[in-house]
């Protein structure tokens, strides 16, 4: 599997309350139960995109999960590495 990082355009996504990124959490985890080798890592919430974390088979599967899901899926970038400070050392 890869890892994705996939860009959600979700205007007003900054001001969602717990109760619904709780929601949306769930609706996404539902459909997750009915894909194969797809799996969140995690999202990051920002004023009005949601940047979330895929290990995916195939870019396909996370359109697929998008789709079930009514979530927007704007951009799909496959991660080719990773750097942190420690990468300067």
């Amino acid at each position: 599997m890869s890892r994705y990082v996939i860009e959600r355009d979700l205007p007003g996504a900054g001001d969602l309350d717990d109760r619904a990124l709780h929601d949306l959490s769930a609706r996404s985890n539902e459909v997750l139960a009915g894909l194969d080798d797809i799996s969140w890592v995690e999202s990051y919430v920002t004023d009005d995109k949601l940047f979330c974390v895929y290990d995916a088979a195939d870019p396909a599967l996370i359109e697929e999960h998008a789709s079930r899901g009514g979530f927007p899926c704007d951009r799909i970038s496959e991660v080719r590495s990773t750097i942190s400070p420690e990468t300067g050392h």
